[in-house]
């Protein structure tokens, strides 16, 4: 096996880094995560994620955590309610039985019908907790910042802002879409998409914004007009996650010096930005419980390229970063995780450079066929006829 007796890095604990560290492990090999967080309860969770049977799905079946995952699935968190900028309600997936339409079935590529599809849901600090429970007793190595590595031996010196510092015969850069390992394998730099994010998470919901806890009935809400978006929804521990997505300029943020901690602040930016939209979405600004993140979509250019080395690669958002338009982020990087952990165990192989080699030109191929299809997504939900375009898409699969 191409890792025998080798010592496998993984920097980067998200859920491409752990699925990987898992299937690892099935196969004996000796891998350690290194991760920035202090523990396991430090970072802020996002949106439930759906995972896909062409992708994520496949990756926990390998890793023998299909059932595991379906215990934890949130039933109502995939259903969605349309609404427009006033909040009138336009279409509820709560209301219906759903099917499987004709598009759907002969359509083997993402597009913005594939937000339609009913896929099993659930909140990511759930997922995260499945995987690190999978894993062996001091797996993770917890307040593990990467700040640099040099060639040592066959291998890598890896340096922690900590102060602390290993070996690894192989590393694999799994620190997301702002990754610090990557220059060491690429020096393409992100594009931006034309599009910001500002992500909203109320705590205790029911409580600090009881209208819109009780419109969302445990699933998802979306809302679109003059070329704005609203997208909210509930998870499981009672708080309410909200994006507002907008065309907006590169260094908008910045030149306007919006400080994210400033509640009120990001209130008036919102009455200026979406001064079309009704009254209704204040209730997201009224907690004093309320926190922002900025959050500026980029994406790495089409036909990337980059020399295979032998002891170094990359996976999920470090080597593909795109939107979440197609909600493709972490399938890729649980499929990517699958799919390198097959290429080095399977024998297939006769070195590990052929071995990486292959896995990273199966994975630049999937991944520019969910960028194309991402960008697609990104200008048709920020259009002018959005909302009638996905109200035709979900009356189809009706």
């Amino acid at each position: 096996m191409l890792l025998e007796n080798k010592q496998v890095a993984i920097i980067g604990g998200g859920m491409g880094g752990l699925m990987l560290a898992r299937l690892l492990q099935i196969q004996n090999i000796n891998v350690k995560v290194y991760e920035r967080d202090l523990n396991s309860e430090v970072r802020v969770q996002g949106s439930p994620l759906d995972l896909h049977e062409d992708s994520g799905l496949i990756a926990m079946k390998q890793a023998d955590l299909l059932d595991e995952f379906y215990k934890n699935v949130r039933s109502n968190a995939s259903k969605a309610r349309i609404v427009n900028q006033n909040f009138e309600l336009k279409f509820d997936e709560h209301a219906i039985q759903k099917g499987v339409s004709k598009t759907n079935s002969e359509n083997h590529q993402d597009s913005l019908q594939d937000i339609s599809k009913p896929r099993p849901e659930i909140d990511r600090s759930v997922l995260r907790n499945i995987l690190l429970n999978s894993l062996s007793v001091n797996s993770i190595v917890w307040n593990s910042q990467f700040t640099s590595m040099e060639k040592e031996n066959n291998g890598w010196r890896i340096h922690f802002k900590n102060g602390t510092n290993v070996y690894a015969d192989f590393v694999i850069a799994s620190d997301g879409a702002n990754s610090k390992v990557r220059p060491y394998i690429s020096t393409e730099k992100p594009i931006y998409s034309g599009i910001t994010m500002i992500e909203g998470t109320i705590y205790n919901a029911k409580e600090n914004a009881p209208n819109l806890f009780e419109f969302s009935k445990g699933g998802k809400v979306l809302a679109f007009g003059k070329e704005q978006t609203i997208m909210y929804g509930t998870k499981g521990d009672g708080s309410l996650m909200f994006l507002l997505s907008s065309k907006i300029p590169e260094n908008w943020i910045a030149e306007n010096h919006l400080d994210f901690k400033n509640n009120k602040q990001i209130f008036d930016w919102f009455k200026q930005v979406y001064k079309d939209w009704g009254s209704e979405w204040d209730e997201l600004f009224k907690s004093k419980e309320l926190y922002f993140i900025p959050r500026p979509q980029y994406y790495f250019p089409f036909n990337q390229s980059w020399e295979t080395l032998e002891n170094l690669t990359m996976i999920g958002d470090a080597a593909h970063r795109m939107p979440p338009f197609a909600g493709k982020g972490a399938n890729l990087a649980l499929l990517d995780a699958f799919e390198l952990a097959n290429c080095l165990t399977n024998n297939q192989f006769s070195d590990m450079k052929t071995a990486i080699s292959y896995f990273e030109k199966c994975m630049l191929v999937r991944a520019e066929i969910a960028l194309e299809n991402t960008l697609k997504n990104a200008e048709q939900l920020h259009s002018e006829n959005a909302l009638e375009k996905l109200l035709s898409i979900f009356d189809k699969t009706t």
